[in-house]
């Protein structure tokens, strides 16, 4: 039987990565991951034949790797990505789950969705154009939603002769860029993905390059899901009351733990209701275990008759998160319709959704410079700034510096279910603004 130590162990050793890809249109991320299928054997063979009949009937010499990932009729028509295309992966050192994202600044949108639980982002720039508003745009969502590392890879380098002093310099002027952003780690790699050149072999046209291929960086970058290390956090999904005949008394709360790990025995605190009690079983696949950690799925089973309902937190009492109705954070905006000042909004966190009010938006961020713009009164589609959000019932946030789980939300349209923008609550690489929750004269003041 194994330690817990030794399952703790085993739980941080994954061979998992999970990265996005973005760009701007025609930079060629959808090649580049075709590329990185096809060389790394990833490719069935029914799919090549079908890329090269496609191929073909177009009148294209060589097959068109980018059809490999461009699987909607309207992506292939248009030549561009639009929705998200997930792929898995492995070789013999890892195994991938890749989120290749759109890169027309209409689908912003989509590279929130797709980078949202990456370990890893690869943003990809045409080396002919450089760095652009859409590639800054994609390195701030990236920093936002604290990616921990970046590749960039500066494509097309056939295009520009493959000049050292070309890469040198969009290099150099990205990564200082998102080096303000805060990004922790950016790794910029010359590749042409078209011709294959440092995508998964070494190219033999840059011999002036030392560094990993594409593949290479992917399959060793240090990534770590240890997410036990994170105080404990347990968003209730469903409160079990079988009341049979076996289990007439039988009263669990069922979801999956958010981050840390959870013991019998332990002194929990219900929230936002404040109200403690005792961890006496924990049931993981219909047996009784003595310990849990995240992500796993169990039923905890408490010493007291508490009122808990879907929605509700449990947390260890020494390390429960302060509930708020006050919410500031950084939103990524990502519905056709303005956000604006006043707007009546679901805040969905965890398992919980409530009602809320937007008070304030004190900024939004110019891509160009990082630069504050006070006060705009609204955000449109793609704008990524701060808001102010009162709620009309606590919620027990996290940093979203701290936990990436319990610290973002979304906010969403009452009226039809669309959601509005991505949140992460608390300080971001945008500065606070000093802001101040006036009371709502509409009947919204919670």
């Amino acid at each position: 039987m194994t330690s817990t130590t030794e399952q703790f162990a085993d739980l941080s050793a994954t061979t998992l990565l999970r990265f996005a890809t973005a760009g701007s249109v025609d930079d060629g991320k959808s090649t580049l991951v075709g590329r990185l299928l096809h060389d790394s054997k990833s490719v069935l063979t029914d799919q090549m034949e079908h890329v090269e009949a496609v191929s073909q009937a177009r009148g294209q010499e060589a097959p068109d790797l980018a059809l490999l990932t461009d699987g909607l009729r309207a992506e292939r028509e248009q030549g561009i990505t639009i929705d998200v295309a997930y792929r898995y992966f492995a070789t013999a050192r890892r195994r991938f789950i890749l989120a290749d994202t759109p890169g027309h600044v209409q689908y912003t949108r989509n590279m929130v969705t797709g980078a949202s639980t990456a370990d890893l982002a690869v943003v990809l720039v045409d080396a002919r154009n450089g760095v652009i508003e859409q590639t800054r745009r994609h390195a701030a969502v990236a920093a936002l939603l604290r990616v921990p590392h970046v590749v960039l890879a500066v494509n097309k380098m056939d295009l520009v002769g493959y000049g050292e002093s070309v890469f040198a310099k969009i290099a150099e002027e990205f990564t200082a860029y998102a080096s303000d952003l805060g990004v922790p780690e950016i790794t910029a790699i010359p590749i042409s993905a078209l011709a294959g050149d440092n995508v998964v072999d070494p190219s033999a046209n840059m011999d002036w390059y030392g560094g990993p291929t594409v593949l290479e960086h992917l399959e060793t970058v240090p990534v770590s899901h240890d997410l036990t290390a994170c105080p404990a956090r347990f968003p209730v999904q469903y409160v079990i009351r079988p009341q049979s005949a076996e289990h007439p008394d039988y009263r669990g709360y069922a979801g999956q733990i958010a981050s840390g790990v959870l013991r019998v025995g332990e002194a929990v605190t219900v929230l936002p209701s404040g109200r403690t009690s005792t961890i006496v079983g924990i049931d993981a696949l219909g047996e009784s275990v003595d310990i849990a950690w995240a992500p796993q799925s169990v039923t905890l089973r408490l010493a007291d008759d508490i009122d808990i309902s879907r929605g509700d937190l449990i947390a260890p009492s020494a390390n429960a998160p302060a509930t708020t109705q006050d919410v500031e954070a950084t939103v990524c905006h990502v519905a056709d319709q303005p956000l604006s000042v006043g707007a009546r909004v679901l805040i969905k966190h965890t398992t919980r959704t409530v009602k809320a009010i937007v008070k304030e938006i004190p900024s939004r961020l110019t891509l160009d410079d990082l630069s504050q713009h006070p006060n705009p009164g609204q955000l449109v589609a793609n704008d990524i700034g701060r808001v102010v959000v009162r709620t009309a019932e606590p919620l027990a946030l996290d940093a979203y510096a701290d936990s990436r789980r319990t610290g973002s939300f979304l906010l969403i349209d009452p009226a039809d279910g669309t959601t509005l923008a991505a949140g992460m609550a608390g300080e971001s690489f945008a500065s606070k603004a000093e802001t101040t929750v006036q009371a709502d004269e509409e009947g919204w003041d919670f």
